[in-house]
């Protein structure tokens, strides 16, 4: 085999072998009785039990940056922490993708011997290590879309509630109970912060920032504003939720006015092509038997 296979080949065998050694100096005696000691107290039927960390999560996170790690954090927290990706899992498994993404290009190299199968074994592995992160944005924003959407309907229930006699935070509580999807359930988030003692001001900002979208960080503002200066709230729902439906209009003529130009390019590339075909084939057909 050619150096540039062996250093490939070396460039897979250092990490696994890091991660062996990783394993291998583990503490597992103090973990587990850190484990007892943190279960001693829970019953079995139907109480809390400890959770076991991932497996790799140590190496893992060895490896991974700090910053890239809170940057993780912060991308599932848009996404709405999904109980079926927490960021231990997420940072478990990227690692024991690459890995498997790099085993198949040692394999298409070892069995082809070229160096273009190495080079779709480098790319796949780093596909598969950053595949979670793009799965975990695309429900961000997906998410991110959904809370633009319901925003001027939640605003609307409030200011009705609040102009009926309801304080704020109960108008609140009763659109969050009322309404669905992801705005409603970070109402709630919102509401049991501030019951556990929270301050109001670091709820709503907290609110802000896990939502990150500029009408509801603009209406956080104005309730901060409103809750300072003691201004009415539901003169501030009021303007709040007129802005919201403008915005929400705009959006959807903006929308409107990029369909011609999203269905430009299927026309062009798919329906066109077919239509010549159908309609200039047979007249060419008859040509060429014409001329020969």
């Amino acid at each position: 085999m050619t150096p540039l296979v062996w250093l490939f080949i070396a460039l897979i065998v250092t990490p696994i072998a890091y991660f062996a050694w990783s394993l291998a100096s583990i503490d597992r005696k103090g973990l587990v009785s850190i484990q007892s000691n943190l279960g001693s107290g829970f019953g079995r039927g139907g109480e809390p039990k400890i959770q076991r960390s991932p497996f790799m999560l140590g190496p893992a996170k060895r490896l991974m940056p700090g910053s890239y790690e809170a940057k993780l954090d912060h991308w599932l927290a848009l996404a709405g922490r999904p109980s079926s990706m927490p960021l231990s899992k997420v940072i478990a498994f990227k690692p024991l993708l690459a890995l498997i993404g790099a085993l198949t290009g040692i394999m298409l190299v070892l069995a082809s011997e070229n160096g273009a199968a190495m080079v779709f074994g480098l790319i796949l592995g780093v596909l598969l290590y950053f595949l979670p992160d793009l799965l975990i944005v695309n429900m961000g924003i997906k998410r991110q879309d959904a809370i633009k959407l319901e925003f001027p309907n939640t605003l609307d229930q409030m200011l009705i509630s609040v102009e009926a006699g309801l304080g704020f935070e109960s108008a609140m509580e009763r659109a969050s109970i009322h309404g669905e999807g992801p705005l409603a359930m970070e109402l709630v988030r919102t509401l049991q912060d501030m019951q556990v003692g929270r301050p109001r001001r670091e709820a709503y900002e907290a609110l802000a920032d896990r939502c990150a979208v500029p009408d509801v960080r603009s209406f956080v503002l104005a309730i901060i504003q409103a809750d300072k200066y003691g201004i009415g709230i539901a003169n501030v729902l009021r303007a709040q939720a007129k802005q919201a439906r403008v915005k929400r209009r705009q959006n959807a003529e903006e929308k409107a006015m990029k369909l011609p130009v999203k269905v430009l390019f299927p026309l062009l590339f798919c329906i066109f092509p077919v239509l010549f075909i159908v309609l200039l084939g047979p007249a060419a057909i008859k040509i060429m038997q014409t001329f020969s």
